[in-house]
């Protein structure tokens, strides 16, 4: 929602105009949407004392050597390529199969994985698998013990 936001913003601004024909110019709007996500997104990745979670459908396509990769649904290449350079964690939530055949979810955490999942670990203290609770992950990434989740009863 925010990379769409704010190419519709850079959609309306000069430089998505020719300034020779004075029509709308989609080379500047991408180009400008490419700028102002990696500002926008460096200006949260200084936010101190804060957990800022961006979530992402994930588009699947074929590389240039015909292998599957897995891209995230982001408005503007540049900001697809460059997130994970920002961020500290990159997380697929996966459902994976198990040996006996049976499936689950979990978080997919390393770079380097089976699966072929983008992800990554700046922490260095997570497991190639997680259990699909966000909470437990970034207090297992910040080294602080979780607490018990809060049920509520109905």
């Amino acid at each position: 929602q925010l990379s769409r936001q704010c190419f519709a913003w850079c959609k309306t601004q000069p430089g998505a105009v020719s300034d020779r024909t004075g029509k709308p110019d989609m080379r500047g709007a991408y180009g400008l949407l490419g700028q102002e996500m990696i500002s926008a997104l460096t200006h949260l990745q200084h936010a101190r004392g804060k957990n800022v979670v961006f979530v992402a459908i994930l588009d699947e396509r074929l590389d240039d050597f015909n292998r599957k990769v897995f891209v995230p649904q982001i408005e503007g290449s540049k900001t697809s390529l460059e997130l994970p350079g920002i961020v500290d964690e990159v997380v697929t939530l996966a459902e994976i199969k198990a040996d006996d055949g049976s499936a689950y979810r979990a978080f997919v955490t390393h770079t380097v994985n089976p699966y072929g999942f983008p992800a990554k670990d700046r922490s260095g203290r997570l497991d190639l698998l997680e259990p699909p609770n966000l909470r437990a992950l970034i207090a297992k990434c910040a080294g602080t013990p979780t607490a018990p989740a809060i049920t509520q009863s109905h």
